[in-house]
C-alpha cells in the first residue's frame, strides 16, 4: 500500500471476484453468468438514437426502467430504486441503515461482499452461523434488533427460504429491516417481492447479472416502501446520481419487458441444473438441494482443491472456496446443456484416476 492510504483502510480486506484467466479458452462455470445472450430486444434497444445522445448525462431518475420494474412487480416507482449492479445497492443499503458505529448481521457462510462492506463502513458485524446442513435458520435470527441481510437462495450453498420463512423472519422484529438479496431468485421462483406491499421493514434486492443475461452492463434493484427508496436516493444522490448510464437504461429496460424470451432461459437452467445433480450424485458426490444457477458440490473422496485445478488444467472454471467450513465444496455455474455435459464427463475422468 502506499504512504498516502488512509489508516481507516489498512486492513480492508478486499472482495474476491471469481478468476478472469486469459491464456486460453474455457468453459466458463465459476462466476455465475447465464450461458445465453441477452434478448433480441436488448440489441434493438441499443440505437443510434440513444449512441447519438452519449454528450448528455443520463436521467438522473433512471424513469424509464423504475417505471418497467414497477410494472413488473405491480409497485409503483417510489418503491423502485435502481443501481450500479446489486452491489451497488447493498453498499447504499448498508451505508444508509447500518451506518459507521452501527450493526447488521448475515449467515456466516454468504455472498462474500457483505463483510467487506461491513469493515469499508465501519459497521459491526454479526455473522450467524448456518446449521450444520448449511441452512438458514429464522429463529437464530429472534434476537438481533440490528438490520439483517441475507441472500436467497443464499451463496453459495444454493439453498433457500420459503416465502413463509422470509415472512418469519420480518415479524420477529417489526423495528428491525429485513433485507433479502435475490439476486439468484428466479431459479427458486418464490420471491418475497409481494410482502414488501405489506411490511414497511422489508426490502428485496435483485440484479439484471444472472437471470437476465446483462453482467456486463451493471444494473441492480430494490423494491421497497417509499421511505426506504427515498432513504437510498438520499444516498445515492450524495454519492453518484447518474449511476446508472443512457445505454444500460434502455438495455434493461427491455429485458425487463421481454419475459417470454428470460422465462425460457431460466427454465432450461433450472432442467440442466436439477440434471447436473443426478448426474453428480450417481457420482458419488453431496450436492445440496441448489434453488440457484450454480450447484455446490462434495465429493467423499476427492479433495475440492484438487478438483477446481484438475478441471482449470481441463478447460474448465468453478469455484473454490477455501473458508474452512466449505473448503471440501465446489461451486459450478449451471450452464448449457453442452457445457454442463462436459463437465460431468471430465469429472468423471478425473475420479478414475
Amino acid at each position: 500500500m502506499s504512504k498516502f492510504l488512509s489508516s481507516l483502510y489498512s486492513a480492508l480486506e478486499p472482495y474476491t471476484p471469481g478468476e478472469q484467466p486469459k491464456d486460453k479458452a474455457y468453459i466458463k462455470l465459476n462466476t455465475n453468468e447465464s450461458p445465453f445472450p441477452p434478448s433480441p430486444k436488448v440489441v434493438e434497444a441499443i440505437s443510434t438514437e440513444v449512441i447519438n445522445d452519449l454528450n448528455l448525462y443520463p436521467d438522473p431518475e433512471v424513469g424509464l426502467l423504475r417505471d418497467a420494474l414497477a410494472e413488473n412487480f405491480g409497485v409503483k416507482r417510489d418503491n423502485i430504486f435502481v443501481g450500479n449492479g446489486s452491489d451497488d445497492v447493498i453498499a447504499f443499503s448498508v451505508m444508509a441503515f447500518s451506518g459507521r458505529g452501527g450493526r447488521l448481521a448475515c449467515p456466516d457462510i454468504t455472498y462474500g461482499f457483505y463483510p467487506v462492506y461491513a469493515e469499508l463502513f465501519g459497521v459491526n458485524l454479526t455473522e450467524v452461523p448456518l446449521r450444520d446442513d448449511f441452512s438458514v435458520k429464522v429463529e437464530d435470527y429472534k434476537d438481533l434488533g440490528c438490520p439483517v441481510i441475507i441472500a436467497n437462495p443464499n451463496a453459495p450453498t444454493g439453498l433457500m427460504l420459503s416465502v413463509e420463512e422470509v415472512e418469519a423472519l420480518i415479524n420477529q422484529n417489526p423495528n428491525r429491516l429485513v433485507i433479502m438479496d435475490e439476486a439468484y431468485m428466479d431459479f427458486g421462483k418464490a420471491s418475497a417481492v409481494e410482502l414488501t406491499k405489506k411490511y414497511d421493514n422489508l426490502m428485496v434486492i435483485g440484479t439484471f447479472s444472472k437471470s437476465r443475461s446483462l453482467a456486463g452492463l451493471r444494473v441492480g434493484f430494490a423494491v421497497a416502501n417509499a421511505e426506504i427508496i427515498r432513504d437510498l436516493e438520499t444516498m445515492r444522490f450524495s454519492f453518484n446520481p447518474y449511476n446508472i448510464n443512457s445505454l444500460t437504461m434502455r438495455a434493461a429496460t427491455a429485458a425487463i419487458k421481454d419475459k417470454a424470451y428470460y422465462d425460457s432461459c431460466i427454465d432450461k437452467i433450472i432442467k440442466n441444473r436439477e440434471q447436473t445433480k443426478t448426474e453428480l450424485i450417481k457420482l458419488g458426490f453431496k450436492v445440496l438441494d441448489s434453488k440457484s444457477n450454480f450447484i455446490f458440490a462434495s465429493h467423499p473422496d476427492y479433495s475440492a482443491k484438487s478438483l477446481y485445478e484438475e478441471l482449470k488444467n481441463r478447460g474448465i472454471l468453478v469455484r473454490y472456496f477455501s473458508k474452512e467450513r466449505i473448503k471440501d465444496f465446489v461451486r459450478i455455474t449451471v450452464g448449457s446443456n453442452e457445457q454442463m455435459q462436459s463437465v460431468v464427463n471430465e469429472i468423471e475422468d478425473i475420479l478414475k484416476g
